[in-house]
C-alpha cells in the first residue's frame, strides 16, 4: 500500500486517529510476532484469539500505530473501532483501488489452492495468496501485500457460509472469478448444498459487466445469470475449455488432452492427481481471459508445483503421498483414486473429515467402502472418525492417536508400497506424513 500516515488512513476510512506521530506507515500486520518496524498493527479478535491482548508486544516489536477495539489503549498512535476485521477489509479495499493489474479470484469446495498454484506458475510476475490465505484475514492481507508492479493478483477466497465472500469483495473486486467445483464440504456451517452454491456464487456476483466467470460446465447450480461473460470448463464437448483422455502415470501425475477452440495441446502436470486436469483447465481459462497466450499458459502450467502437504509425493524404499493439509469427501476420493492407480500395494492413513453436518456418517462410510473397492491392502484411521474403518471391513483398523498410527503403519509398510496420509487438519497427520517420508528416503 502507498505509505500513509495514520491520520491520512483515518480520513480515508471515515475514522479518527489519536496521538498520530505524523510518520508514514510502512505496511500492515495482524501478527504481533512478525510485525515489522513502522507497520500498522491491526488487532483482530476471533473465536479463539484476541489480538487486542498483544498490542503492547506489537508496539515493542516496532509497530508505529495500532487499530484496536480496546478503548483503554493509550499513549500510542491509534484508531479505536468496534470491528477491526471490517477495518482490515477496508484497508485492503484502499490498496485494491490503487492496483492496475488484473485480479483473479478463486473459490470452490476443493481445488482452490491447486488452481491458484497453477495460475501463479502460468503468469510470470503474478502475486498470489501465500499458503492458504483464504479467510477474512488472509484475503485482505494478500491484497495488502500485492506490489504495484505485479502482473496479476491471484486471490484464493474461502467461505463457510452465506455472506463470507460478499464481505470480502470490496477488497478483491475480481476481473475473473473462478468456481472450481461444488462438493460436500462445510455442510455443518452451510446447512444445505443449495446454500453452499449460493455462497460460492457470491464471487461471481461481484463481477462487473466486463468481468469473466470461469465455471464448471457440469454444475447446474452455478448456471445462473450474472454480469460479465461465462467461460466453462469440463470434460464434455460443450465446455469452452475441454479436457479429455485423462491418464495418471505410475508416479501419480496426470496426462491429458486440452482443447480451447482451435487450440489443442497434450499436457503432463507436475502436480499429482487426475483431478488436477480440471484445475488446469480452469487456470488456462482464467489466463486466456486476461490476455495470456495459450501456448505460454500450457508450457508454464506443465512446470507448476503444488503447495506443501497437497499430494506431495516422496519416493524411496516406499512411496509416501502426503495430502495431509485438509480433507473432504471429494478430495479424499480423488486422492485415493490417484494412489490406487499407482503401482504397488496401497495403504491409507486417514482421519476424520470435519464439518460435514448431517452427511458426516454417510460420507465417512462411503470412503471406507471405496478403499475396499479400490483394493487397498490396509486402512488405518486415527482418532474419532464416524465410520471409515468400519466400512472398510477387514482392511480397516482404528487407532487412538498419531503415535499409535506410526507404530501400526511402521509394521505394515514394505518396499514398493504406496501410503496415502490424509485427514482434516485438526487430526494432525502432517507430522506422521513427514516422518514416513523421511524414513522412506533414509
Amino acid at each position: 500500500m502507498t505509505p500513509h500516515t495514520l491520520s491520512e488512513l483515518a480520513a480515508e476510512l471515515g475514522l479518527e486517529a489519536l496521538a498520530d506521530s505524523g510518520a508514514a506507515l510502512s505496511g500492515v500486520s495482524t501478527d504481533s510476532r512478525t510485525v515489522k518496524q513502522g507497520e500498522l498493527f491491526v488487532a483482530i479478535k476471533g473465536e479463539t484469539f484476541d489480538g487486542n491482548r498483544f498490542v503492547d508486544q506489537a508496539v515493542a516489536a516496532g509497530a508505529a500505530a495500532v487499530i484496536t477495539s480496546n478503548p483503554e489503549v493509550e499513549g500510542i498512535p491509534r484508531i479505536i473501532v468496534s470491528d477491526t476485521l471490517s477495518v482490515l477489509r477496508d484497508l485492503a479495499a484502499l490498496h485494491r483501488a490503487e492496483l492496475q493489474m488484473p485480479v483473479i479470484a478463486i473459490t470452490g469446495s476443493t481445488g482452490k489452492t491447486s488452481t491458484k498454484d497453477l495460475l501463479a506458475a502460468a503468469i510470470p510476475g503474478a502475486w498470489a495468496s501465500p499458503r492458504s490465505f483464504n479467510n477474512e484475514v488472509g484475503v485482505p492481507m494478500t491484497v495488502l501485500g500485492t506490489p504495484h508492479q505485479a502482473t496479476a493478483l491471484i486471490a484464493e477466497v474461502g467461505s463457510r457460509g452465506r455472506g463470507h465472500i460478499e464481505f470480502l469483495m470490496p477488497a478483491v473486486r475480481p476481473d475473473v472469478a473462478i468456481v472450481t467445483n461444488l462438493g460436500v464440504v462445510h455442510l455443518e456451517t452451510f446447512g444445505t448444498t443449495d446454500i453452499l452454491a449460493d455462497s460460492k456464487f457470491e464471487l461471481v456476483e461481484s463481477l462487473s459487466d466486463s468481468g469473466t466467470a470461469v465455471l464448471p460446465i457440469d454444475e447446474p447450480r452455478l448456471a445462473r445469470p450474472h454480469r460479465g461473460t461465462t467461460v466453462t470448463f469440463g470434460t464434455t464437448p460443450e465446455a469452452d475449455v475441454r479436457v479429455g483422455n485423462v491418464v495418471v502415470d505410475d508416479f501419480g501425475f496426470p496426462r491429458f488432452d486440452l482443447e480451447v477452440g482451435s487450440n489443442r495441446a497434450q499436457l503432463r502436470l507436475g502436480m499429482a492427481g487426475a483431478h488436477q486436469a480440471l484445475n488446469a483447465a480452469a487456470a488456462i481459462a482464467a489466463g486466456l481471459a486476461i490476455g495470456a497466450e495459450f501456448g505460454d499458459l500450457v508450457e508454464r502450467i506443465e512446470a507448476a508445483t503444488g503447495s506443501a502437504w497437497r499430494m506431495e509425493i516422496h519416493r524411496g524404499r516406499y512411496t509416501v503421498v502426503n495430502d495431509a493439509y485438509n480433507a473432504n469427501p471429494d478430495s479424499m476420493e480423488a486422492a485415493m483414486r490417484t494412489v490406487a492407480a499407482m503401482p504397488g500395494r496401497h495403504v491409507a492413513v486417514l482421519g476424520t473429515m470435519a464439518e460435514l453436518g448431517s452427511v458426516e456418517a454417510a460420507e465417512h462410510a462411503r470412503i471406507g467402502r471405496l478403499a475396499f473397492e479400490l483394493g487397498f491392502a490396509a486402512v488405518v484411521t486415527v482418532g474419532d472418525e464416524p465410520g471409515i474403518a468400519a466400512a472398510a471391513g477387514a482392511i480397516g483398523r482404528n487407532v487412538p492417536d498419531v503415535a499409535a498410527a506410526r507404530r501400526v503403519v511402521g509394521n505394515l509398510l514394505d518396499a514398493g508400497d504406496v501410503v496415502l496420509v490424509k485427514a482434516s487438519r485438526a487430526v494432525g497427520l502432517e507430522a506422521l506424513a513427514l516422518e514416513l517420508a523421511a524414513e522412506a528416503v533414509a
